[in-house]
């Protein structure tokens, strides 16, 4: 099943543009879109504001950091920067993953791809060049299914 913003329910409900609310460390994020976006930001504040965004205008709001992040490998959560590469980076990941999991309408979409392996054909595959590769987040999709 492809995951995607454009695709029929389930699938369009997984899609990290999704309005799924939860809040990490105790910052409230409207989509996981918004959060992984504000990951490309060096200052809290800043990524206070982008973690309200969802869908395109988070994306669009990240996108003007893609240069600055690429160039240094680094991404940044609250004060903390995360090699790209990194493990502690990928415990984020699924720190995030976790919490969204909470979401009681994103438990339904994911309950509902019952056995499905899911895909993400827009999504990227290598890390120096985007924040959350496909196989990190299908990967990421499928364990919690589980």
């Amino acid at each position: 099943m492809n995951i995607g913003s454009k695709s029929g329910w389930p699938s369009s409900s997984l899609s990290n543009f999704a309005p799924h609310p939860f809040v990490i460390d105790g910052i409230e994020c409207a989509s996981m879109e918004g959060f992984l976006q504000s990951l490309k930001f060096d200052k809290p504040h800043v990524q206070v504001e982008v973690c309200t965004l969802t869908g395109l205008a988070a994306k669009l709001r990240g996108q003007k950091r893609n240069s600055a992040w690429k160039r240094v490998q680094k991404l940044w959560w609250q004060g903390q920067e995360f090699d790209r590469g990194g493990e502690e980076y990928q415990q984020l990941l699924d720190r995030a993953y976790k919490v969204l999991a909470t979401n009681p309408k994103f438990q339904r979409a994911l309950l509902a791809t019952n056995n499905a392996v899911l895909t993400h054909s827009v999504g990227g595959s290598k890390k120096q060049d985007t924040v959350l590769t496909e196989h990190e987040f299908c990967s990421r999709l499928m364990r919690i299914r589980k």
